[in-house]
């Protein structure tokens, strides 16, 4: 074999600047324009058109706080399973027809119709769920809808 006299690599070496002229001609932010963002509305404009052309305006809108309320909701199967614990407690009382439960009072204000239901509740709910509603009826119970305002408005 023949014996390598030179380096495998011998491009650019003590070259310093690599073909880019005087020191410093590639250096620095300068070289791309700006750090980061700098100048998407200037110099960088045709990238900015290209790759995010909803990077500037205004877009959509945020509902305001006040007018969103929170749900904090509960399956009707979860309360039927709770009832009696709640009866114990005293947060809730069982009257001769119905065991009369007020969402409001546990820190609830909707009724979701996950799970079966086998006693007779009278619930005061917030919001209830059409089959929530459906549910309790068909136990022998009621449900009793504070809110007059339907669901997704």
């Amino acid at each position: 074999m023949v014996v390598r006299r030179n380096k495998k690599s011998r491009k650019m070496r003590g070259s310093r600047t690599h073909g880019y002229g005087t020191i410093g001609q590639h250096r620095k932010a300068g070289s791309r324009g700006g750090r980061g963002a700098a100048g998407l509305h200037k110099h960088k404009w045709t990238w900015t058109v290209k790759y995010h052309p909803d990077w500037y305006g205004k877009h959509g809108f945020k509902n305001p706080t006040s007018i969103s309320e929170d749900i904090i909701a509960i399956n009707v199967g979860r309360l039927n399973e709770i009832v009696d614990e709640l009866i114990a407690s005293g947060k809730i009382k069982a009257t001769n027809d119905f065991i009369e439960i007020d969402l409001a009072t546990l820190g609830y204000n909707k009724l979701l119709g996950g799970g079966s239901v086998n006693k007779k509740l009278r619930i005061k709910t917030m919001f209830a769920t059409e089959e929530a509603i459906r549910k309790v009826k068909e136990a022998g119970g009621e449900v009793i809808v504070l809110s007059t305002k339907k669901e997704g408005e």
